[in-house]
């Protein structure tokens, strides 16, 4: 009979239009609402937080980069703050697979046009990219492809989205 209330209750809320972004709104505390209200924005990290070094930077400085922020990976931008690649965890494990020289520059080693997301975008689209495309973290970009935020997987999770 429990099953039955439910499955009334859903009908009806259908017929009169009621829909999963009104019930995040009467239930921003739960989990749909999460998914449904939550914004890259509210979760991202911002400013000192964000790992980031120009193009110029010595590989090991990099790498210093990468450890103080604690993101698994570092954006490359140029002197304007534009995203022109990132250096991940794995891209680090790949290049300790053949010879390499710390004095590379973080330029020649990053990924060029890396996946990233709006601010403005919902978190659980942050996560749908990261589960679609195998990676654990995101640079979150404005409109000009300004770096304005990063986030990962443990943001999310923390925030509730995962």
């Amino acid at each position: 009979t429990l099953a039955m209330g439910d499955a009334l209750a859903v009908a009806l809320l259908d017929a009169r239009g009621f829909t999963e972004e009104d019930f995040a709104r009467s239930h921003p505390g739960g989990s749909l609402g999460r998914r449904l209200l939550l914004h890259v924005e509210d979760v991202m990290r911002k400013g000192e937080q964000l790992p980031k070094v120009a193009a110029d930077t010595l590989l090991r400085d990099g790498l210093v980069e990468m450890s103080r922020k604690g993101l698994g990976m570092t954006t490359i931008v140029d002197a304007a703050g534009r995203v022109l690649g990132v250096f991940t965890d794995g891209d680090l494990r790949r290049i300790l697979e053949q010879p390499f020289d710390l004095q590379a520059r973080m330029g020649d080693v990053m990924t060029r046009n890396p996946k990233s997301i709006r601010p403005r975008m919902l978190a659980a689209e942050a996560v749908h990219i990261m589960e679609t495309s195998r990676i654990t973290a995101l640079p979150v970009v404005d409109d000009d492809g300004m770096l304005v935020g990063a986030l990962n997987v443990h943001d999310l999770f923390r925030a509730g989205v995962m």
